[in-house]
């Protein structure tokens, strides 16, 4: 019996122990004679079941690593990371089935990697990328009458931070800590027959510690049901955008209850001001990047201190250039999100970050880590199922002075 149609049956058993049950609750009572000795007899149906496709899945893997395919290689795990669709490890819960292909060989060695069993399904941490920088409308959804190719997304905020060049250190199990240069030894003149100042060079080190960031989100199940390959790129936006946003944020700010520490939480960040906008302001930003050896790589601000950017001109002489032009300034990119907060409550002043982004890390313990649940009270009510995605992440800034911040912008 081929694995297809074990799962199918399997599938089909499921689905009939599940109306046993739903019937009962919805008369308010329990099994009768009857239905319990249904009930068992699926139950071992069931496990018969699980057991044949356990050892087809054994099989077809064995055959597979007998044709050469190997997991554990970086590349080939690469494309086994590419192939990962979230609809069918959601399907799989829904349907209470086991996950199959490049799914299962996924979340098998992430556990494998990171010695941890999931409460879900792992699925790649990069399916939160293909949002980052992206717009576009997902196909048709449920049929030809149904206008899909017409779905209008939510306007949500742009996602810069690690498309600016974050340092990603994926696959960690215990807390990190990374050796820093502290101080270095100290050279010196000196007379003939004269002692030289001794001086020792110090250390100090960055750490990284797991924090957890998810969300719930509930979804129709006739979505899920759908087969369509375009419903894929729908699901991974709406589970992954959360979460994305909520790492995205961390990065530039964090800080609060349960979050890492970003950029604008990190001690030791350098301040510039640009209360009086103008280009003195700009070039003694860039000055103080130099002057602690860093490389400036790009800006980042919100929209309202670009506006202000985009207004200032850089003197008062005829034909000036104002300070941003063409989504650059000084010569660097200019990347704009409502990701960046303002600063103040009623009086709000615009923040302008410049710095070597490659200077902060993201640290990955867990990948995205999908549970279904179609037994929630209020989705089961309405016939939909509760999607729940974790990640474990934390933050850290290797060197916090290549950052200059300025948070007095006005915005008036």
């Amino acid at each position: 019996m081929n694995l297809q149609h074990i799962r199918e049956q399997r599938a089909a058993k499921v689905a009939s122990a599940r109306d046993l049950i739903q019937k009962a609750e919805a008369e308010k009572r329990n099994l009768t004679a009857d239905e319990s000795a249904s009930f068992d007899s699926l139950k071992r149906e069931i496990t018969d079941l699980e057991g044949q496709e356990q050892r087809a899945q054994f099989l077809a893997d064995a055959e597979r690593r007998a044709a050469g395919e190997v997991v554990h290689g970086d590349a080939t795990f690469s494309t086994v990371e590419r192939r990962v669709s979230l609809l069918k490890v959601i399907q799989a819960q829904v349907e209470g089935r086991s996950l199959t292909g490049a799914e299962a060989e996924y979340a098998a060695e992430i556990e494998r990697r990171t010695g941890r069993k999931a409460q879900g399904v792992f699925v790649p941490l990069a399916a939160l990328e293909q949002r980052v920088g992206t717009t576009g409308n997902a196909g048709e959804l449920v049929g030809t009458d149904h206008r899909g190719d017409q779905y209008i997304e939510p306007l949500r905020n742009a996602l810069l931070a690690r498309k600016l060049g974050v340092r990603v250190l994926s696959g960690l199990r215990g807390d990190v800590a990374i050796p820093k240069h502290g101080s270095s030894t100290t050279s010196g003149w000196v007379a003939e027959n004269s002692a030289l100042t001794a001086s020792d060079m110090t250390f100090a080190s960055v750490g990284l510690t797991p924090k957890h960031v998810g969300g719930l989100s509930e979804m129709s199940r006739q979505l899920i049901q759908q087969s369509d390959p375009s419903i894929e790129q729908l699901l991974r936006d709406d589970l992954a955008f959360g979460i994305a946003q909520a790492i995205d944020s961390a990065l530039i700010m964090g800080g609060g209850t349960n979050q890492p520490k970003g950029i604008l939480s990190t001690a030791g960040v350098q301040s510039a001001n640009l209360a009086t906008m103008g280009w003195a302001g700009i070039l003694a930003m860039l000055e103080k990047i130099d002057l602690v050896n860093a490389t400036a790589a790009s800006w980042l601000t919100s929209p309202r201190a670009a506006t202000k950017l985009r207004g200032t001109l850089k003197s008062a002489s005829a034909g000036a250039t104002y300070l941003m032009e063409g989504g650059r300034m000084a010569d660097l990119p200019v990347n704009v999100t409502n990701q960046v907060p303002e600063k103040g409550t009623t009086t709000k002043t615009g923040r302008l970050i410049l710095g070597d982004w490659s200077q902060a890390i993201l640290g990955i313990w867990s990948e995205l880590d999908i549970l279904v649940n179609p037994y929630a009270e209020t989705a089961y009510s309405k016939g939909n199922v509760l999607v729940r995605a974790m990640a474990t992440c934390d933050i850290a800034v290797r060197h916090p002075e290549a950052f200059v911040v300025a948070d007095d912008v006005a915005l008036a």
